[in-house]
């Protein structure tokens, strides 16, 4: 007799993974987060935010979610510090919850990656077309840059780049976080130039009114702020991303809180700062383009920064799609080690160490949605997955503390058991206040994995036919 619920051990996931090769350290973890989460991000998300739901309060907005995530960030990495394996929410959840819930959390964050993966390389397409190829005379058709959504045929840039990145996550961890390594140091000191130099052109008019009584919506007049909130947790899902690489961490029970937690605080910094003086340099109602950044300097006439500014948004996506095409892709190998999807999946290549074929699906998926589905629509459908990840995960620190066959000598996470249930409770409120048309499709993609894990999964589960 079959048991969904059968929990999985960490010893059998610490086994499964001894061919991944542990090579990262704390600071290549806080280049892999910041590369994740300073991407489209912050170069693309204040400005449609600013005009669609929150006004020059979006700085607000994503203070609440920097906030929300450094509390979820702190269960990630007290699960990271007890189960040092791939897989990140998937794998925790299989050990705390049951193999059918792990499954659930698993299908999700497959959504929340590769989309992630495409939406950044839409975001890149928009900033490369609009800034660079325009600039030197090349203007692409609008049958190549953009899908059939927006009338075109594909988005060729879009497309190309992923497969750019593709090769990168193909020659393995090493090479990847070299990549990271300098170009994180790049795109940062890019965007501490556009608030200083953007400090200079704010005009105190442009925050008035602050938090527009439009947006000023139920619950408790925080409807705006709520759904902008909601929206830009796509900002910060690095973290996730970190978790996943604990396998491949050197000593993650230190390594990877400092990783999480060092990249929140950046992250923060540099996101409410970049939103604030974004809003004071050009009023909202203005900003809903995907390169707001580079159209703020057009407005104040300092078209020569407009092309730092492009230079570091290109590298920030470019570092954000390495990331997360890196956790996605050891997703789509832990799911295929234990058997939920089909096993070749979870095979990990000699001479990389990387798992070669879950990373060519990786990168046919991303490639077909980079190229065919516009930018709104990929981030809208990211957020419920993470979410939903962030409630489970937060909730779990409580059942984790309680299991005596996990013994965890590192981090844990301070004020237990209130903090978990908090972030917890605020993970489904921010479900809650994402758009309707999000939460049905992203229902639709659960109960599609519901039905593939009772048709496929349950049957060649290697957790379900004793095979570990």
């Amino acid at each position: 007799m079959k048991n969904i619920f059968k929990k999985e051990s960490v010893e059998n996931y610490v086994k499964a993974d001894s061919h991944l090769v542990r090579t990262l350290h704390a600071k290549d973890l806080v280049a892999l987060g910041i590369g994740a989460v300073i991407g489209t991000g912050i170069f693309i998300l204040p400005g449609h935010e600013a005009a669609l739901h929150a006004g020059p309060a979006v700085t607000i907005a994503f203070l609440v979610a920097a906030l929300v995530s450094g509390m979820v960030g702190m269960a990630y990495a007290e699960f990271s510090s007890a189960m040092p394996v791939a897989g990140s929410a998937y794998s925790f959840g299989s050990v705390i919850y049951g193999e059918f819930v792990g499954w659930l959390l698993g299908w999700a964050l497959i959504l929340e990656y590769f989309l992630a993966v495409s939406a950044e390389a839409t975001g890149f397409a928009s900033y490369f077309n609009n800034n660079i190829l325009a600039s030197i005379g090349i203007n692409l058709p609008k049958a190549l840059q953009a899908g059939p959504l927006e009338g075109g045929v594909i988005n060729l840039t879009a497309s190309l780049i992923v497969l750019i990145v593709a090769v990168i996550i193909f020659h393995g961890v090493d090479l990847s976080k070299r990549i990271e390594n300098v170009a994180v140091v790049i795109k940062v000191a890019i965007i501490i130039l556009f608030i200083i130099v953007g400090v200079f052109y704010i005009k105190s008019s442009n925050y008035v009114p602050f938090y527009p009584k439009k947006f000023q919506t139920s619950p408790w007049g925080l409807g705006g702020i709520s759904t902008a909130a909601a929206t830009v947790f796509f900002a910060f899902i690095g973290f996730d991303a970190l978790a996943s690489n604990s396998a491949e961490t050197v000593d993650p029970g230190k390594n990877v809180v400092k990783g999480i937690m060092g990249t929140v605080v950046v992250a923060v910094i540099l996101y409410v700062a970049f939103s604030f003086v974004l809003t004071g340099m050009v009023n909202y109602t203005k900003l809903n383009v995907d390169d707001p950044a580079a159209y703020a300097l057009q407005v104040i006439h300092l078209g020569a920064w407009n092309k730092i500014i492009t230079i570091g948004a290109l590298i920030g996506i470019f570092t954000a799609m390495v990331t997360m095409f890196f956790g996605g892709s050891r997703l789509v190998y832990a799911l295929g080690r234990d058997g939920l999807l089909p096993k070749f999946m979870g095979k990990v290549d000699g001479k990389h160490a990387v798992p070669t074929n879950a990373i060519i699906i990786a990168t046919i998926i991303q490639t077909f949605f980079a190229g065919l589905v516009p930018l709104t629509q990929l981030a809208s459908l990211i957020n419920a997955g993470t979410l939903l990840a962030f409630a489970f995960i937060s909730f779990g620190i409580i059942p984790l503390r309680r299991r005596k066959d996990i013994v965890n000598d590192g981090f844990k996470m301070p004020l237990y058991p209130f903090l978990p249930i908090l972030s917890g409770l605020l993970s489904v409120y921010f479900i809650v206040m994402l758009p309707n048309l999000t939460k049905i499709s992203v229902s639709a993609w659960l109960i599609l994995g519901i039905i593939f894990y009772f048709i496929y999964g349950l049957q060649h589960s290697k957790l379900q036919n004793d095979l570990n």
